[in-house]
């Protein structure tokens, strides 16, 4: 073969080279389409009992599955890494059947695990991302197609489900929409549900930033420039929505509180006014055969009110001629005070600190690199430069709950409701926390605290703290129509009941913030049908000053049905809540967890399984279409005795303006 090749001319020697090229091309081409045809776009990489996690190798993401249907329940879009990088066949935990590690080289290392299961039907998967570089931004987008997901933060304009909401990158904290009207709100858990029966639960010490991508997904985002930050949360699937959220368990005690809330607008130039407005309102509420229920007075007033408390006996007669504050002027109408966290510069309060070198103590300050005297950390509360409570110190928190006890008592308060507590004061001024301050903890440092004040006490935020006998105060809504305001109202329900905060004090009817349309009497109806089946009824706007004398009474029926109909209805299920943690006010999936129908119902809800209103959320409107769910369950209205099967929708259904569609099953 040597000898005849050598002896072949060179034309031959060409024809055999270019065979041989011809050759190699082939088997290239093939080993190609073998790769993009052949050989399958998903891989199993951990497989479990009742589902598993694949690797979608078009897309870069995470599949999880549940069997033995092989339906897929949540797609995650992998970001930070070179995604397009297939995991091998073989991992770096080959050897444990539980776990499934993977290294991109330089970049990051997930490490997929089987975890214990709350529930027997339940299968769940531990995920950490761990970078190997400061400069990797984790990310995890979770899909939004054929998904609808709940929890999470609030926002400004409320969504059932979240699927609708749009918010940029942005740290995963509790904030004052007044501040940061495109932040999140008061309430939040790192808690996500999909209608598709999967959880998602970030472990709570990890930095965390969230973003919302209307209809496409939300993302789970780490800070760059830390080293070796992870991101880890946990996937848990059930056979549907409502099987997975039943394990998910945050049960306190049911905390009373007398309703309606009557909040006191009238003069605030010194006690005296002050008194003169309260027996004033008490007066004409009794007048309006309205006389229960609590007077609330805002933190402006409590501070007047309080001044005047310590100013001594000889001052007080030469300077304010009228008695000192008798709670008994305004029976049987309780008084409620609010106090904050936050001191002005130039309060008594703070320059006291000062002046007993007591105010790194009692309040957050900023720690010197190098020696030198702790700073007080300013930031703004309602307009004025304030210190904000160290909730961190033992002194701190014993002076200012001493502080609101006295309070409570010499101004004979049922009721003690805390502002401020939502935010991160370092955050807000780019300063980084220090670690018992990070993320949400002062939350939940500062409820554990107002906790033992007994369960009279209202605070305005919850993270991490729905286990606590606490009410929380919801955020003020436009007094409109949109989700801002009106529209908001049932999905803000159902996101505070969903995390825990079954027990909250909606906005006052009609709404606090002002909008550019005067006062609208049909919006203040429609707002009083909805709060009639709320734990608590508040008005800031009675409804002699809004609207004609029909609405006065529609007001006086609200209230004796709320006390009558509603009130036990909540007693029921706030035992169920504490026996099986089950919410209290419950979307209509609940009754129809597999229904597609049911996951987008954002403007329906149900108290226990028992009821189920549907009110009116549209300018003009006296119909609506109603989803009755639970297919087997018949549904009667109360306000016609009319019966109808359940997982139906009714089409055009009335109700007149005195009206508010309301089915017992």
């Amino acid at each position: 073969w040597t000898s005849g090749f050598r002896e072949m001319t060179e034309p031959w020697k060409g024809a055999v080279g270019c065979l041989g090229v011809a050759v190699f091309f082939a088997m290239t081409i093939g080993i190609i389409s073998w790769q993009a045809l052949e050989q399958s776009p998903e891989e199993w990489v951990l497989r479990g009992r009742a589902g598993g996690m694949l690797w979608e190798r078009r897309r870069g993401a995470l599949l999880l599955r549940a069997l033995p249907a092989g339906r897929t329940v949540a797609v995650i879009a992998v970001g930070g890494v070179p995604a397009t990088e297939p995991p091998p066949p073989r991992d770096r935990c080959w050897h444990d059947g539980g776990q499934f590690c993977y290294a991109w080289e330089e970049d990051a290392e997930l490490r997929l695990s089987l975890e214990p299961p709350p529930a027997p039907a339940t299968e769940c998967y531990g995920v950490r991302w761990t970078p190997l570089r400061p400069d990797v931004m984790l990310k995890d987008c979770f899909s939004m197609a054929n998904v609808s997901w709940y929890g999470g933060a609030s926002i400004r304009a409320q969504r059932w489900p979240l699927n609708g909401a749009d918010s940029h990158a942005q740290p995963f904290v509790s904030g004052d929409f007044s501040k940061n009207p495109a932040g999140y709100g008061p309430v939040l858990e790192r808690y996500f549900l999909g209608s598709t029966g999967v959880t998602v639960t970030v472990v709570p010490d990890v930095p965390l930033f969230l973003s919302l991508e209307s209809d496409r997904h939300f993302c789970l985002e780490t800070p760059a420039g830390r080293a070796a930050v992870p991101l880890r949360y946990l996937l848990c699937v059930s056979p549907d929505v409502a099987a997975a959220h039943r394990h998910v368990r945050t049960p306190r005690l049911f905390p009373p509180l007398r309703s309606p809330i009557w909040r006191y607008y009238g003069p605030v130039g010194s006690a005296a006014k002050i008194k003169r407005g309260l027996r004033s309102l008490a007066k004409r509420l009794k007048r309006h055969r309205l006389q229960e229920g609590v007077l609330a007075l805002g933190e402006r007033c409590t501070a007047v009110l309080a001044a005047a408390e310590h100013v001594p006996s000889e001052r007080r007669k030469r300077h304010d001629s009228a008695r000192a504050w008798d709670p008994s002027l305004i029976k049987p109408l309780q008084l409620s005070i609010t106090l904050s966290p936050y001191a002005s510069i130039d309060s008594p309060l703070f320059l006291r600190s000062l002046r007993d070198s007591e105010a790194a103590s009692y309040w957050l300050s900023l720690q010197p690199r190098s020696g030198g005297c702790s700073v007080p950390l300013l930031t703004t509360w309602k307009g004025r430069l304030c210190a904000r409570l160290n909730v961190t110190s033992e002194a701190a928190l014993s002076w200012y709950l001493a502080r609101a006890r006295h309070l409570r008592q010499a101004l004979g308060a049922a009721y003690v409701v805390f502002e401020g507590a939502e935010g991160n004061a370092f955050l807000e001024q780019a300063v980084p926390p220090p670690a018992e301050l990070a993320g949400d903890r002062y939350i939940g440092a500062l409820a554990e605290a107002l906790a033992t004040l007994g369960n009279a006490t209202i605070i305005s935020a919850g993270a991490r703290s729905s286990h606590l006998p606490l009410f929380v105060q919801m955020s003020p809504l436009r007094s409109d129509w949109s989700h801002a305001g009106l529209k908001g109202v049932i999905p803000s329900v159902l996101h505070y009941s969903l995390l825990g905060y079954n027990f909250f004090i909606p906005d006052a009817v009609g709404g606090s913030l002002a909008s550019d349309a005067p006062g609208d009497p049909e919006l203040y109806v429609r707002w009083l049908q909805i709060m009639t089946f709320l734990p608590v009824m508040a008005f800031s706007t009675p409804p002699w000053l809004c609207c004609d004398a029909w609405v006065l009474n529609l007001t006086r029926q609200c209230i004796q049905r709320h006390r009558d109909f509603v009130v036990p209805l909540l007693i029921k299920y706030s035992e169920e809540w504490l026996s099986l943690g089950y919410p209290i006010f419950r979307p209509a999936w609940w009754l129809s967890p597999t229904d597609p129908t049911a996951f987008t119902v954002e403007d329906e809800f149900l108290i226990g399984d028992e009821v189920l209103v549907a009110p009116i959320t549209e300018k003009g409107q006296t119909w609506r279409d109603i989803y009755l769910p639970g297919e087997g369950h018949l549904w009667m209205d109360t306000n016609t005795a009319r019966v109808f099967d359940g997982g139906t929708i009714l089409r055009n259904y009335s109700a007149s303006l005195a009206e508010v569609p309301v089915f017992v099953k």
